[in-house]
Formats: structure tokens, sequence, C-alpha cells
């Protein structure tokens, strides 16, 4: 039984049990009757976009839809989303290749799909973007996939000019006063409590940048601005002027710099 096949078959069998007819999950997924017929005979796969929703519509992953073992595919897909994120900042296009590749051997997978949003150049391929981030954010069972698919959204819109839809996008996200990396730094011992120090550290530090400028918009925001300066030159003084925090850091300042 092929991939298409078994996926058909699951389709089906989920179908069965949820009472529905063909008709039924086709309005649903706005397609026809004759796509969920073919899907279902494995005369045709469902769109790539189409396997979330289709997933979670019968409240499972898209592991289950394909009927894979859970922990030994999201292994595959965390070396997948890896390989991808080494190269992602010299080269998008072959990062981008590559979570394609990893989807077309697990079509829909959230993670995957969450990842390929990193890759995509915004606002040149906004509309594409703002696609990808619906679908993940009304299909997924990640809510660290789906808040950071808001997140991506409501950036979208505002590169896109579409200032609208910024603040009722943002609201869905929920305000957290503390992390797991905070607490894994506070309550863990030894280099577990370090390593999260570390990262909490980088991010708080990269976020103070973006605020400091965010302060130093407009009129009289020199100040605002020449602390930020002042924050990266002393992380690259401590730790290197080519380490991956001090890069981060100033990479969070030229952007808000050419907004």
């Amino acid at each position: 039984m092929d991939m298409s096949e078994k996926m058909g078959h699951r389709i089906r069998q989920l179908r069965k049990a949820k009472n529905i007819s063909q008709e039924v999950l086709a309005q649903f997924l706005g397609v026809t009757f004759q796509a969920v017929s073919k899907w279902e005979t494995g005369a045709a796969m469902p769109d790539v976009a189409l396997i979330p929703v289709i997933a979670s519509f019968f409240g499972v992953s898209t592991d289950e839809l394909f009927d894979y073992n859970r922990l030994e595919s999201a292994e595959k897909v965390r070396e997948i989303c890896q390989r991808a994120y080494e190269i992602r900042d010299r080269d998008p296009e072959g990062a981008e290749e590559i979570l394609r590749e990893g989807l077309r051997k697990y079509p829909g997978n959230d993670v995957i799909l969450n990842n390929l949003l990193y890759t995509m150049d915004s606002p040149r391929r906004g509309e594409e973007i703002i696609t990808l981030c619906k679908t993940l954010i009304a299909s997924t069972q990640d809510d660290e996939v789906k808040y950071d698919a808001l997140r991506i959204l409501a950036r979208t819109y505002h590169e896109l000019g579409q200032q609208a839809l910024v603040a009722p996008t943002l609201e869905k996200i929920p305000e957290l006063y503390f992390t797991k990396l905070q607490y894994m730094a506070l309550l863990l011992e030894g280099e577990k409590a370090k390593r999260a120090a570390r990262q909490h550290m980088g991010l708080c530090l990269v976020q103070t940048v973006e605020m400091l400028m965010v302060m130093g918009r407009g009129e009289g925001g020199e100040a605002w601005k020449n602390m930020a300066q002042q924050l990266i030159t002393v992380v690259r003084q401590e730790m290197g002027a080519d380490s991956t925090l001090a890069c981060a850091m100033e990479e969070a300042l030229t952007a808000e710099e050419t907004l």
C-alpha cells in the first residue's frame, strides 16, 4: 500500500467513525466530494496545505493521519528542521528546499510548515506567508506552533501595511510573565541551568535592543538608540565581535532602523 492509498484508507476510516458523508467533509474543507472520493480510493492526495486542516477536523495529528510512528517521525522531523536551520541565514532557498523535501515525506507536518515560514521573504511573499500562517493557526494542536504563526502573521500584516489587522492578531497571543527557559535556569542545577540561562539571557538581550529601538522612534530618541548600541558594544567586548548573540542584537538594531 503506497502513501496515497494509506492516507485514503485512513481518511475513510476516520470519516466513517465520525459518521459523516463525503459531501459533509468536502463542504467543511471547501473542496468537491469527488476530490474526497479520489483521496479515499488513493487516486489522488490532498493538497499539502489541507492536510493539517483534515487532521484538525478529525482531532488527530498529521502523523496519526498518515499512520506514522509518532516518536520515530518526530525525530526525523527534528533532523530535517535542524538541517534547514543550519543554512537558513546564508541560503534560505536551500533551507526551503530541505523543508519541502521533508514535506514530501511528511505531508502537512505543522512543525516543518512552521519552519518553512522562516525561509520565506516578506513582504515579497507576504500573501503566501499569510495563507500558511492561517492554515497553521486553524489546524495545529501545538500551541508553540500556533503562537509563533500568530506572531509571524502580525509581523507580515505590519510589513504589508495592513495595520488594522495587527492588533487583533496579537490579541490572540496570551501574555506570559515567565518563560520555561527562565525557570529552567532558576530551578535546575549545574550545566543544564547554565545552558538555559545563556539561552534566556540571549533572548532577553535581543528583545532589549528591540525595545530600546522602539523607544528611539521619532524626535528625541537618539539617547535610546545610543543605549542599544552601547549594549551591543558591551556584548561584543565580552563575547567577541562575531559572537552569535552580538550578531543577533545587531540584526535587531538594523531591522528597526530599516522600518
